[in-house]
């Protein structure tokens, strides 16, 4: 066994891992920084999307390399009765553009194919007995120990459907919940890649993180057959996303841990939508000016204040999971976004001002008062 000697190992190339190594790499070129993949390719098999205003324009330079498409004329949503075409321009990274993005900046400092046996603040030994000596450790592998928090479930299958004729979608449509309601609040999500190839994303908040596959295979098959789309498959993605209503900080990330962490690990993304993307630029960009040492306990820290500044939107997700009948959420939905485009983006990014939060509680309730206040009055878990 041999040793190897480094500033800085972050274990996980997904999006937090990634982040923060190509933003050390650029702002802390001085620092030996090394992020390990267990799996072949970091990124692993994802779309992740945003809205323009979820990052800063002096921040855009992190991840505008790895958008694979953008859609500068705005998006859609279509409730029952209700239809809206909004401005703001959205924009996707695929993991694909994020894999080449990392090798060609990172090269020998990205390391792939490496499964993690054991963690420890100053070194990582991997599961081929090779040792990673660091000053500082970050740990980026996904969620901690979800049994400490309460949570409903973001669940989805998304299929990209190459069309034989144009589909016929101008721009993205963030949530279609004109179909069938069933295991919670469900819509289907559309990114027209071109005129000939959509992603059709069946997603659901779901009371329980259970995943059929197959089932929402044929929906998809179903939805684009009732669109007039002859289409065949050509990419297949499908994840569970927590939707944390409550918990208990502490023991999701014990203050005797002496890791420091980043991403979902850490708590980081929007509570009410599992959100993380600009959590993660966020940090990435704050781990850049932080010292590696004390750097445990400064990622808990953020990631606390993160948890604080969160629980409005954990608020409302406890109203969406306790007081709104499965069948009746997509009411909810239709509600906020009848709402100003500025106050729906500040939502979407985590930065809810005070009176936005008093105006998407205000006016007539989406669900019934008396289930509202006896879900707001109960304790905690």
């Amino acid at each position: 066994m041999h040793s190897i000697e480094y500033d800085l190992a972050i274990i996980g190339g997904g999006l937090a891992g990634g982040l923060a190594a190509l933003a050390l790499a650029a702002l802390r070129p001085e620092l030996r920084v090394l992020l390990i993949e267990r799996d072949v390719e970091p990124g692993g098999n994802h779309i992740w999307s945003f809205f323009d205003g979820d990052v800063a324009p002096q921040d855009r330079w992190l991840v505008d390399p790895m958008v694979a498409h953008r859609w500068a004329q705005g998006h859609a949503v279509v409730f029952p009765g209700f239809e809206r075409n909004l401005a703001t321009p959205y924009n996707s990274l695929t993991s694909v553009a994020f894999a080449v993005h990392l090798r060609k900046i990172l090269g020998d400092r990205l390391l792939t194919g490496s499964a993690v046996q054991r963690l420890a603040p100053d070194h990582v030994t991997l599961a081929d007995g090779r040792t990673i000596h660091a000053q500082a450790v970050l740990d980026a592998r996904g969620p901690g120990d979800l049994t400490a928090l309460r949570c409903g479930w973001q669940k989805f299958v998304g299929h990209a459907l190459r069309c034989a004729a144009p589909h016929g979608v101008a721009r993205p449509v963030i949530m279609d919940a004109s179909v069938d309601q069933m295991d919670g609040y469900r819509f289907v999500y559309l990114l027209p890649w071109d005129d000939h190839t959509i992603f059709v994303e069946d997603t659901y908040y779901s009371d329980t993180p259970d995943l059929d596959v197959a089932m929402l295979d044929d929906r998809i098959a179903a939805y684009a057959k009732a669109r007039g789309w002859n289409a065949e498959s050509i990419h297949r993605e499908d994840g569970v996303l927590p939707v944390v209503h409550g918990g208990d900080f502490d023991r999701y990330w014990p203050a005797s841990d002496p890791i420091a962490r980043a991403g979902v690990r850490a708590g980081l993304f929007q509570p009410m939508t599992g959100y993380s993307l600009p959590d993660a630029v966020r940090f990435a960009l704050w781990l850049a000016r932080q010292p590696l040492d004390g750097l445990p306990a400064a990622t808990r820290a953020y990631a606390k204040a993160h948890w604080r500044d969160g629980s409005y939107y954990r608020m409302l997700g406890k109203m969406l999971f306790g007081a709104a009948r499965p069948e009746e959420r997509w009411r909810i939905f239709s509600r906020f976004y009848r709402l100003s485009p500025a106050l729906i983006q500040r939502f979407y990014a985590g930065q809810s001002t005070m009176a936005d939060r008093l105006r998407i509680l205000c006016g007539k309730p989406p669900v019934p008062i008396r289930s509202a206040m006896r879900t707001l009055l109960n304790p905690p878990a």
